[in-house]
């Protein structure tokens, strides 16, 4: 294959996946820590103020560093809003909400956005992350849902209770019923956000 690397105008290669995030911290310790309870992850390496972590096949998913002087985190800047990790089913996010209860480890949100039923949460630096599930089965039917009306009205989505669908869950309710998502109308970001 002959790649033309001179071509001028072209839409940039898009990468093949997306690799591991790196988190600086004054709270090396605890934030390797809560990472490792929080992904079920492995360290792979770690040394007093560097560790590499890992949840599966990738030989780092999550770096985290301790430098020196870094001020705690201001949450009213610019800078990374979250990262998202993706489960498979409704009942495998529940059981990871228990498995982190367990922890000490307690969402901060959960809302069902329309394209993903999703669980967030704070690290000991205030870093947001999603955990989330696709409520389509085809990306192409998610991309549908975000160019209809029901979402240009409430692109946030609609508030739940993780142990409200534990319990629906064990009563009978089927996964695919929790995630259809509710139409409240008009919603703007919550007043936390």
């Amino acid at each position: 294959m002959t790649i033309d690397f001179n071509k001028k105008g072209a839409k940039v290669i898009s990468p093949s996946k997306f690799a591991h995030i790196v988190l600086r911290t004054n709270k090396f310790n605890e934030m390797v820590n809560y990472y490792k309870n929080f992904l079920g992850a492995e360290v792979i390496h770690e040394n007093e103020y560097l560790a590499f972590l890992s949840y599966d096949e990738e030989h780092h998913r999550i770096a985290i560093i301790g430098v020196p002087g870094t001020k705690d985190k201001d949450p009213k800047t610019c800078g990374l809003e979250h990262t998202a990790f993706s489960f498979d089913t409704i009942p495998d996010l529940l059981l990871a909400f228990r498995q982190r209860k367990d922890h000490g480890i307690h969402p901060a949100w959960s809302v069902n956005h329309g394209p993903t039923t999703s669980i967030y949460y704070r690290d000991p630096d205030g870093n947001q992350i999603e955990t989330q599930v696709d409520n389509f089965d085809h990306p192409d039917d998610a991309t549908k849902f975000m160019a209809s009306k029901s979402f240009a009205e409430n692109p946030i989505g609609v508030d739940f209770d993780p142990e409200d669908y534990i319990r629906r869950l064990s009563e009978g309710e089927t996964e695919a019923n929790l995630k259809k998502r509710a139409e409240i109308g008009p919603r703007g970001l919550p007043d936390d956000f």
